[in-house]
């Protein structure tokens, strides 16, 4: 079944469990998936769309302490 409920930056964020302006950071730099729908300028992206650009993306690696 697909999910095509749309997404904003701010559930991006609480999906990958980031702050609303790493998910930004991340489109900035051309790290997320183009937008599926821009509405009023605003971009959102499908679940589903979200869902598979978790599943490829590398892992945040942190330094050992």
């Amino acid at each position: 079944m697909t999910d095509r409920n749309l997404w904003s930056y701010q559930d991006i964020a609480a999906h990958i469990g980031v702050q609303t302006d790493t998910v930004r950071s991340y489109r900035k730099h051309g790290l997320l998936p183009t937008p599926d729908v821009v509405e009023n300028g605003k971009p959102f992206w499908y679940a589903d769309t979200i869902r598979d650009w978790v599943l490829q993306r590398p892992r945040n690696r942190r330094r050992a302490e």
